[in-house]
């Protein structure tokens, strides 16, 4: 499953928060942000996220 959403803030430990487009913050872990081969993300930068099964974010891709 993959839902749009534009990053918010990008932290020192390589995690993130994006803004999904219905408005929900959500926390990215590391791990998801470099799936999508990202170093950093910048604030207002649009995003792709993946979800697996169970709705954990596994991977913050490039926007499609």
């Amino acid at each position: 499953m993959t839902e749009q959403a534009t990053a918010s803030a990008f932290h020192a430990d390589g995690s993130a928060t994006v803004l999904r487009d219905d408005g929900l913050l959500v926390d990215v872990t590391p791990d998801a942000v470099s799936a999508g081969g990202w170093r950093s993300l910048r604030p207002g930068q649009r995003v792709t996220l993946r979800r697996n099964a169970q709705g954990d974010v596994t991977a913050v891709l490039r926007p499609a």
